[in-house]
């Protein structure tokens, strides 16, 4: 899910919608406005889940799109290989995960962690 929301209003640390993949935005810049035009501002962000770079340049009156980003927690219920089992806290639904490099060996069964769903994308998100 998404929302439209005007390109000055966003801010470092939020996420924004690059070429329909979700990004977290990692700096903005404004340019003052020109004798014939709108004030621009670029934005450069990465993406959640592929880790890319992307940049957008746009008027700040123009709008955009924001990814609806949930995070939620769930319980480990197992790890078999580079896959993890998770039983999430709230409705107790049941979900696999593929287990990203830098955190292979440091999740265990019983403990709590963290992923994010966006745009019909599932990530495992341990802040360390």
């Amino acid at each position: 899910m998404k929302e439209q929301v005007e390109v000055r209003t966003l801010k470092e640390g939020k996420y924004v919608l690059i070429d329909e993949e979700p990004c977290v935005i990692k700096s903005i810049s404004h340019a003052k406005t020109g004798k014939h035009g709108s004030a621009k501002a670029r934005i450069d962000a990465i993406g959640i889940f592929d880790g890319s770079k992307r940049s957008i340049v746009a008027p700040v009156t123009d709008k955009t799109y924001v990814p609806l980003v949930e995070r939620k927690n769930g319980q480990v219920l197992s790890v078999k290989g580079d896959v993890v089992q998770i039983m999430d806290n709230a409705d107790y639904s049941t979900l696999e995960l593929k287990i990203p490099e830098d955190l292979k060996g440091k999740i265990e069964a019983g403990k709590d962690i963290s992923y994010l769903i966006s745009m019909g994308k599932m990530k495992i998100d341990m802040r360390t």
